[in-house]
């Protein structure tokens, strides 16, 4: 019990670094890069050029419909097979932000669709194009109300990066699988390492709640 304890304290330390140098830059690049993705995608959806419109929908099917571990051994371990070679943090990140791209465009699809069309007319009558109305009016209501959707989708990012130690990427569980292959306590190292994301993620829970209280303060009930 000791042994185990004090090896419970020796690791802690570098697990959690390895959620801070590793897990979170990764989750945090691949989550913005993927709100980029998702906003193009969401007005692609939303266009009405069918060419345009079905393509979104194409890539949204394709995301949402396969696996995110195969989405990410396809880029990393089948993209070589047609001369593509691309390194373990970056395939990562490709991964990752397509997959938040393909989840998130949904959510901002529908926050925009959620958005009382009295707000357009409102924008034209005085006399804003369609891309202004979009960008000063439509798009900052559709922000407030995709903050809890969104806030889910990358707490369930974050816990997905640990997909990534399959591809030797250096991160959260990759830390806890290294040194539980060294010491032989797997279960521990691996308990260690839940406890460690599920912190992380009541903090990201508690910023997230924080949010949704300030922008509910500017709604009027």
């Amino acid at each position: 019990m000791a042994s185990g304890w004090q090896l419970f304290l020796e690791s802690f330390w570098p697990i959690v670094w390895g959620g801070v140098s590793g897990t979170i830059p990764l989750a945090l690049a691949s989550f913005a890069i993927g709100l980029v993705l998702a906003l193009g995608v969401a007005l692609a959806r939303l266009s009405r050029n069918r060419v345009l419109s079905g393509a979104a929908r194409f890539y949204v099917s394709v995301i949402r419909g396969t696996p995110l571990l195969v989405q990410l051994f396809v880029i990393f371990y089948g993209l070589p097979a047609v001369g593509l070679v691309i390194d373990p943090w970056p395939s990562a990140i490709v991964a990752f932000s397509l997959n938040v791209g393909g989840y998130a465009a949904e959510v901002i699809r529908a926050a925009i669709l959620s958005v009382p069309k009295g707000q357009w007319e409102a924008g034209y009558t005085i006399g804003m194009s369609h891309t202004t109305t979009l960008r000063r009016i439509i798009l900052p209501q559709a922000a407030r109300v995709s903050v809890p959707p969104l806030s889910n989708t990358f707490i369930s990012l974050v816990k997905d990066t640990s997909l990534a130690s399959l591809i030797l990427v250096t991160e959260l569980f990759r830390v806890a699988q290294q040194i539980a292959a060294f010491s032989q306590e797997f279960m521990l190292l691996y308990l260690e390492a839940a406890l460690v994301y599920w912190l992380v993620c009541l903090a990201l829970s508690s910023g997230q709640g924080a949010l949704e209280r300030r922008l509910d303060r500017y709604v009027a009930h």
